[in-house]
């Protein structure tokens, strides 16, 4: 009924202006047409069309209004509202074919009629999409100076000079329309910007003073003109402004907060520091506000420790009021969320975890907050918490890729491969765009399959994940391995293997991998090299010297191989096969 009302309404409306020129029309007909009657119908005619034109425009249907009012027109050329509803329509569009006809039409319908401000105020927008300010102008200062009444328009007019760059006469523009209207924002901060824009800051400031003179109490102004001071690197001016106005209005607890932001921006980080605080001691100050200040300190630091650099008197001050947050505000989903990203920047993980726990118990449930609670989950190697958190996150998530992989990886971690590979492959299909994700999948799909002995879905894997990144370490490492473990296409695993240790020569691990491959491809000599290289660098394990063992065995070194397998004893709890080894002086 809502839009029904208002289409009877339009339409009256324009039938009105289109009746107050009837008389005019019907008296040019009269003289054209052969009788009055016929004249008549030709007005009837003309005004079933146009009904029908406003019709098909409330619908928004330009192109069978646009039909009718051009056949309306037919029987009535010299109605200007006919004119000015054609050129409504083509402004529309943003064709310039469209906007020119749109130009033609609308100074026609002004021919017509010189007293009607719709039609000038259509005929300025048109000019401006035709890029033809100084008609929009004219258009304007015709209808302010034909039709007494309308000095609302002096801002539109003012705003149109201020875009083509004539800020004299915006200025005095909005000067008259204050003389008229009186003092108020929108001309008032207008004017300010202006003056900056031209180095008078002076003029701004005396411009800014008379606003807020004006409306003392109204706060809005106050920190309005200051941010546009602060724009124009006017802090001081702006600082002055909102500390005078914190004097009268010391309850000002927006004021508060831009006055904290405006001291760190003039670089009297001290200053600014003191009186942040008392507003975060302050109860009147909202929560959001201090959000806000919490946050452009956090961002501070995560951009430090990003580029490895640490500022500790920063670091030590932003923790305070993230603190101080935490402690007035905790059940605030979004200042534990503000916390735990700190603490995470910070690589405090456990305090970040923590805190990314509450805000989402809180009700942040947005992605970021469960991607890096199980980021840290992962690292912290928690992997019971990291199957469970990643399951949570599925009810709200269940088309990221990137939680299934989580739930792959924590599942892989605890021997759980059948279930790792569901969620794996999952992964892969909700990520097909993002080939460097999709190979990371793949590696660890062949890991996850070779645990299940499905070996040609494992090698698969492996292959598809050096498709995109042949020189992946991780992979090549495993594949190579898991190969050799196997006695399977050793002259393959033989070429990763040797790829990888010139890619990381000193690596440990992945010398042990080397020399295990030698070994499998009974090149123990060779194998010998690479595993006392691998020990000699301080970090072997008790794989290293059970491998070693075994070589030194193949190379007839029977005591030397059981004082290996002896040292790799001692640094596993899994005795079982060793026992036997030392036992029997035997490899089976």
């Amino acid at each position: 009924m809502k839009n029904h009302r208002y289409y009877i309404f339009a339409t009256f409306a324009l039938i009105s202006l289109l009746a107050a020129n009837a008389a005019v029309a019907q008296k040019s007909a009269s003289k054209k047409l052969p009788s009055e009657k016929l004249a008549q119908s030709a007005l009837r005619a003309s005004e079933f069309d146009f009904i029908e034109g406003q019709k098909y425009f409330i619908l928004e249907d330009y192109t069978k209004a646009l039909l009718y009012f051009q056949r309306s027109l037919e029987f009535n050329p010299e109605n200007g509202t006919i004119h000015y509803k054609i050129a409504e329509v083509l402004a529309k569009s943003n064709k310039v074919e469209d906007l020119t006809k749109a130009a033609s039409s609308i100074e026609r319908a002004l021919t017509l009629e010189k007293k009607n401000k719709y039609f000038y105020a259509l005929a300025s927008s048109i000019y401006v999409g035709l890029s033809n300010f100084p008609k929009a102008e004219a258009a304007l200062e015709t209808l302010i100076q034909e039709i007494k009444g309308e000095d609302e328009y002096l801002y539109e007019l003012g705003a149109l000079y201020a875009f083509d760059k004539k800020p004299t006469e915006a200025i005095k523009t909005y000067e008259k329309a204050e003389q008229v209207l009186g003092i108020n924002e929108l001309s008032s901060l207008q004017k300010q910007r202006l003056y900056l824009e031209q180095g008078k800051v002076d003029e701004a400031v005396r411009e800014g003073e008379k606003l807020m003179d004006a409306y003392p109490d109204e706060e809005r102004y106050v920190l309005a003109f200051a941010e546009t001071l602060s724009s124009f690197k006017q802090a001081g001016n702006a600082i002055s402004f909102v500390e005078h106005f914190l004097q009268t209005n010391p309850g000002s607890a927006s004021s508060k907060i831009v006055l904290a932001v405006l001291y760190r921006e003039s670089g009297q980080e001290k200053k600014s520091r003191d009186f942040m605080s008392s507003v975060f001691d302050d109860p009147s100050v909202e929560t959001n506000g201090k959000i806000m200040l919490a946050s452009s300190y956090c961002e501070s630091v995560i951009q430090n420790r990003n580029k490895n650099s640490t500022d500790s008197e920063l670091e030590t001050f932003t923790i305070k009021i993230v603190e101080k947050l935490l402690k007035t505000h905790p059940r605030d989903g979004g200042v534990h969320m503000l916390a735990g990203d700190l603490f995470l920047a910070l690589k405090q993980d456990t305090k970040a975890q923590h805190e990314y726990i509450l805000a989402i118990k809180n009700g942040v449930n947005g992605f970021d907050a469960w991607q890096n609670l199980l980021f840290i989950d992962s690292k912290l190697n928690q992997f019971d918490s990291l199957i469970i958190h990643t399951e949570n996150a599925l009810e709200y998530f269940p088309n990221q890729g990137m939680i299934y992989y989580f739930n792959g990886y924590g599942q892989f971690r605890k021997n759980h491969f059948k279930e790792a590979v569901s969620s794996l492959e999952q992964a892969k299909k909700l990520s097909s765009e993002n080939q460097s994700f999709k190979a990371e999948i793949n590696g660890m799909l062949g890991d996850a399959y070779n645990g299940l002995k499905q070996y040609k879905l494992s090698d698969k894997a492996y292959d598809d994940a050096l498709l995109f990144d042949p020189n992946n370490s991780l992979v090549l490492n495993n594949f190579s391995y898991y190969l050799a473990q196997r006695k399977e296409n050793l002259e393959k695993a033989e070429k990763m293997a040797t790829l990888l240790i010139k890619n990381n020569p000193t690596n440990a691990s992945f010398l042990d991998t080397y020399a295990w491959v030698l070994f499998m491809n009974t090149s123990y000599k060779e194998a010998k090299k690479v595993i006392e290289k691998a020990i000699a660098g301080g970090e072997a394990t008790a794989t290293h010297f059970e491998h070693y063992g075994d070589i030194l065995f193949q190379l007839n070194d029977i005591q030397g191989a059981v004082e290996q397998w002896q040292k790799a004893r001692t640094l596993t709890e899994k005795h079982e096969i060793l026992d036997k080894k030392i036992a029997t002086r035997k490899l089976d």
